[in-house]
């Protein structure tokens, strides 16, 4: 008997985009406790980036990367979950077993989001993972509340876009930075109140504009920028730092007593699967759907496309979420 085969794009070991390649692999079994999704398209993240650099830690080579996916279960030893739609993400998907990045991936259960949609894979493919990290971040990083103002360091990031959605359905007033002048009036359409050019230096101009600081400021530029953002938020004020569209997340040094303002909160957030409630997905989706949540850039490749796509994310060419559509 002939064994399924699949396509995928797997990375042989970390290095130049050259090393991620095309290849056919076996169709993967699961076993109980996992099920198999049939993946329709696949969000590009920072964090397969970082794999391809070499910038992770416990990665097994070769791999086929991609920490999340969208997609029918179309295989589940126990039962209940076979033709379901769902969004597969995290725990250690394309990192210590094989990801997103196929036409199949093999997960566990607790990776798996069910939802109901008749959107297009391509528009639900840019959601799960961003949703899940930047509903994380203002609720359990910052506890953003209505009223507050909010600071998002690396405003055209996919993820500094779905957090200003959010924080303004929450009722917050939203500054968004964007190092590119050219992307402010962007990030004003998508509903920011103000947009902020960065030249690494803003804490005044925020300051400016919200007299004492922000309540609150999610940084996802990395650790070049924190000081100034921390800088930017007033006391009893909380940043919380999520990315590193930099690539830098490591303080030298760090002496909290003289890095972090006095009376400024710093936290930090990096959440699972079990961190997006299926009920949020499914809000959001549905806003996506109606009309009521701009989905914003969205960016569309084939998998033949996928060494393209990641020089496009490493080199910060696109404004918006890049996503595979198989």
């Amino acid at each position: 008997m002939t064994t399924p085969t699949m396509r995928a794009a797997r990375l042989r070991e970390p290095g130049p985009v050259t090393n991620l390649e095309l290849v056919d692999l076996p169709v993967p079994e699961p076993r109980p406790g996992w099920v198999r999704v049939k993946v329709e398209a696949f969000g590009l993240n920072r964090s397969e980036l970082h794999t391809r650099l070499g910038l992770a830690e416990g990665v097994t080579f070769p791999r086929v990367l991609g920490i999340e996916c969208v997609g029918v279960v179309d295989a589940d030893p126990d039962g209940d979950l076979e033709g379901r739609q769902v969004a597969a993400m995290m725990g250690d998907m394309g990192r210590r077993y094989d990801g997103g990045y196929a036409e199949y991936t093999v997960v566990p259960r607790s990776n798996v989001v069910p939802f109901r949609s008749a959107l297009p894979w391509e528009v639900i493919g840019a959601v799960p993972e961003t949703l899940q990290t930047a509903y994380g971040s203002l609720t359990t990083g910052l506890d953003l509340h209505a009223g507050q103002t909010l600071l998002i360091r690396g405003g055209t990031s996919a993820l500094g876009l779905v957090a200003a959605t959010l924080a303004k359905d929450i009722g917050a007033t939203v500054l968004s930075t964007t190092r590119n002048p050219d992307r402010a009036e962007a990030l004003l359409r998508q509903g920011v109140d103000q947009a902020v050019v960065d030249d690494g230096h803003i804490a005044d101009t925020v300051r400016g504009l919200c007299p004492g600081g922000v309540d609150a400021a999610l940084e996802l530029v990395g650790t070049p920028t924190l000081p100034d953002t921390l800088a930017a938020t007033r006391v009893h004020g909380t940043v919380c730092f999520t990315g590193m569209l930099s690539n830098e997340w490591i303080v030298p040094n760090f002496y909290p007593i003289g890095y972090i303002p006095k009376g400024v909160r710093l936290t930090g957030y990096g959440g699972e699967s079990e961190d997006l409630p299926s009920e949020v997905l499914q809000d959001h989706l549905d806003k996506l759907a109606s009309g009521a949540v701009n989905p914003g850039p969205t960016h569309v490749y084939t998998l033949d496309d996928i060494r393209r796509a990641h020089d496009d994310l490493e080199h910060n060419r696109v404004f918006g979420k890049l996503v595979v559509r198989l």
